[in-house]
């Protein structure tokens, strides 16, 4: 049964530019009808507290958030000041994504261990107790706007990781597939993979079913023009789709009014209703939000 909640729709920015070039992105995300901005978490790109700050500068109505941090790179007492100071600087207007981390050679550069999958995910559940404990606290300062802090969207794909959103997320995010052992390389997800994520989930959900939010993030969105139907980095299609990208999730093909039918399957087959896209589908992407509003 589809969820009756509203579609939101989501862009995540991470080409890294001057202020003037950032402002005027967002100012754009907005025009074009986003709801929410994410800023990417990676070596490389703008560091995104800074960048929420100066989203929230330059609009009026969207939801800002990370998307999402790489958790094992940071101090969870620290990252809790640097969440309630950010929140409090935007007006409650922050959704705070988070990731086990996945990309070896970012640890390597920043002279970090490369902890197993599991040491990750741990990890990311420690920072996410952690959170939860301190704003909990009445005395906790700095507070953030939003009383028991900003709403926790957790991404992931393997069983731990999505253990552990399950029990805490409000929002749980699925990037459409897996990546390799390094990072360098994302495997995407067929319909019958992603259905089985969803009942894994749904599973482990139980009552909170209903209250938690179910992301994808879109990882092409290729008009009728397009010549390219994907980047580099992204492994073969999996058998059960190999000549059909419109059978691949996180994959959005054809017309305007073709992608927001594909949206509308996609809420109806697997429950989503919040939609990210890449910044450099944001343009493309426009139009399917003006047909299905």
């Amino acid at each position: 049964m589809p969820s009756q909640r509203q579609l939101r729709f989501g862009v995540n920015m991470f080409v890294p530019g001057s202020r003037r070039e950032w402002s005027a992105k967002f100012r754009r995300a907005e025009e074009l009808g986003f709801d929410v901005i994410g800023v990417a978490d990676h070596l490389g790109f703008s560091a995104p507290f800074p960048a929420m700050l100066l989203a929230a500068e330059a609009t009026e109505r969207v939801r800002l958030n990370t998307f999402v941090l790489n958790t094992p790179f940071y101090n969870p007492v620290l990252l809790a000041r640097d969440v309630a100071s950010t929140d409090q600087f935007i007006d409650g207007r922050m959704e705070l994504g988070l990731g086990a981390g996945y990309v070896k050679a970012e640890y390597d550069a920043a002279g970090m261990p490369f902890p197993s999958g599991g040491k990750r995910v741990e990890q990311l559940e420690r920072t996410v107790t952690t959170l939860r404990s301190l704003f909990a606290d009445k005395e906790y300062q700095p507070r953030p706007a939003q009383p028991s802090g900003p709403p926790l969207l957790i991404a992931g794909w393997g069983d731990r990781l999505l253990r552990v959103a399950a029990a805490h997320a409000d929002i749980i995010a699925f990037p459409g597939g897996w990546a390799s052992a390094d990072g360098e390389d994302i495997h995407l997800a067929g319909a019958a993979q992603m259905e089985e994520r969803l009942a894994y989930v749904r599973g482990l959900l139980g009552d909170r079913a209903d209250a938690v939010e179910l992301n994808l993030l879109v990882q092409q969105v290729i008009p009728p023009a397009a010549q390219s139907v994907m980047p580099d980095r992204f492994e073969p299609l999996p058998p059960d789709a190999a000549h059909s990208p419109e059978e691949i999730p996180s994959v959005l093909t054809g017309t305007p009014a073709e992608m927001a039918q594909q949206i509308e399957d996609r809420r109806e087959r697997y429950g989503f209703t919040y939609f990210t896209v890449m910044e450099y589908n944001m343009e493309n992407f426009a139009p399917v939000i003006a047909e299905l509003r």
